[in-house]
């Protein structure tokens, strides 16, 4: 008798740590006074396209970023709700999605607030933009609520307003969300950099409450790059913007490492979303060599590890397409590497008749059945069960 053996999504609860939902049309004018439906964000349907405005600040196309099966590529993509698929923007039809993927839970991102949240402030006046943050995050909760124990809900910091922030990141805690999305390059939107102690306050308040910090890349102000075609065309400069924005993150998390905020804050875990793990070796290496090499502590007596120690310690990465890069991430740093999916959007693994992308399960069969079990199991299940509080 022929006996088949199990998959890796048989084998294993997946936990995906990045996908994002396509908001609904009526997030924010179904929990707002009528007059304010003008300014926040809305559909309107502009020559035949659904599109987020605010005012009249256009923020984004939700078929942008729902390219789940689509048959194109970028910059063609869905240009209604009708034509993105529920499972991108309702609760119900994405666990159905869940279980026919075989993945067991997802953290959830956001759209059109931006992955850094700083699309919020395109809404204008800043009590608005403050409300229109406060109201996404109350509409997650309600979203996950359908199966509280298949999506992680990530809350939306106001990095803008700092006492503001520390109080709504309580608040969203208390109310049920997992962790906090924080933006990468605060500096793009007139904020100090990453590495200031002015963001002091949010490190001790998610370290207080065992939450962990997430930077998704692009979380900085991208559209100028996007726009920047110059003698590429827009399908080339975007591939190569979603190739090279990787190095964003990096510097995240150098920041993170050489200014000492791990250092001071070292219950703290730190999350880079969607930013891949084939290079993270490579750059610890040469990180602890600068260190050393340069005497930083000469400077910083008081910092104990060097950067991969840190990095071991308290700091994640994510992957979904890498093959050999991503075994050998593993295979170094097995307590701190996550997957993810990034569905819907158009990098994601849930490809399109265009897109080279595979399914999850047929990727991870494929890319990592050569790893042991224990690894796999860290991978693809427990690092992620340990940050999120998942059982």
């Amino acid at each position: 008798m022929t006996t088949t053996t199990p998959d890796l999504f048989d084998r294993y609860d997946i936990i995906d740590v990045d996908s994002h939902i396509t908001e609904p049309p009526d997030v924010w004018t179904a929990r707002m006074p009528k007059t304010l439906h003008d300014k926040v964000p809305h559909i309107e349907r502009i020559d035949g396209e659904d599109v987020w405005m605010a005012g009249d600040v256009r923020i984004s196309a939700p078929g942008s970023v729902s390219m789940a099966g689509f048959d194109g590529v970028i910059p063609d993509h869905p240009r209604t709700y009708e034509e993105i698929h529920k499972s991108m923007w309702d609760a119900t039809a994405r666990v159905e999605h869940l279980d026919n993927e075989g993945i067991t839970a997802q953290v959830l991102y956001p759209n059109v607030g931006g992955f850094g949240n700083g699309y919020f402030l395109r809404i204008g006046e800043r009590d608005l933009v403050n409300e229109c943050v406060k109201t996404y995050n109350d509409w997650l909760i309600d979203w996950t609520s359908v199966a509280p124990d298949r999506f992680v809900p990530v809350c939306a910091v106001p990095f803008w307003d700092l006492d503001f922030s520390v109080a709504e990141i309580e608040r969203c805690l208390e109310m049920g969300h997992k962790a906090i999305n924080f933006c990468n390059q605060p500096q793009d939107y007139g904020a100090p950099p990453l590495a200031d102690r002015h963001w002091d306050p949010i490190w001790a308040v998610a370290q207080e409450a065992g939450a962990s910090v997430s930077f998704h890349i692009a979380g900085g102000d991208i559209g100028s790059l996007l726009q920047d075609v110059s003698n590429k065309g827009w399908k080339t400069n975007f591939a190569q913007l979603s190739a090279h924005i990787f190095i964003d993150n990096m510097h995240c998390i150098s920041d993170l490492i050489f200014a000492g905020i791990c250092h001071r804050y070292p219950d703290l875990k730190f999350v880079s979303v969607e930013s891949g793990v084939g290079w993270i070796p490579g750059a610890l290496e040469a990180m602890d060599w600068q260190w050393s090499n340069n005497g930083i502590k000469d400077e910083h007596p008081e910092y104990d590890l060097l950067p991969s120690e840190y990095f071991r310690r308290q700091i994640y990465g994510c992957f979904w397409f890498e093959r050999a890069a991503a075994r050998f991430a593993i295979e170094q740093y097995p307590d701190n590497i996550l997957y993810e999916t990034d569905f819907p959007h158009p990098t994601c693994q849930h490809p399109g008749p265009r897109t080279p992308a595979q399914h999850p399960r047929d990727y991870a069969t494929g890319a990592l059945s050569e790893l042991d079990d224990d690894l796999l199991r860290r991978v693809l299940h427990d690092n992620a069960a340990k940050i999120y509080g998942l059982k």
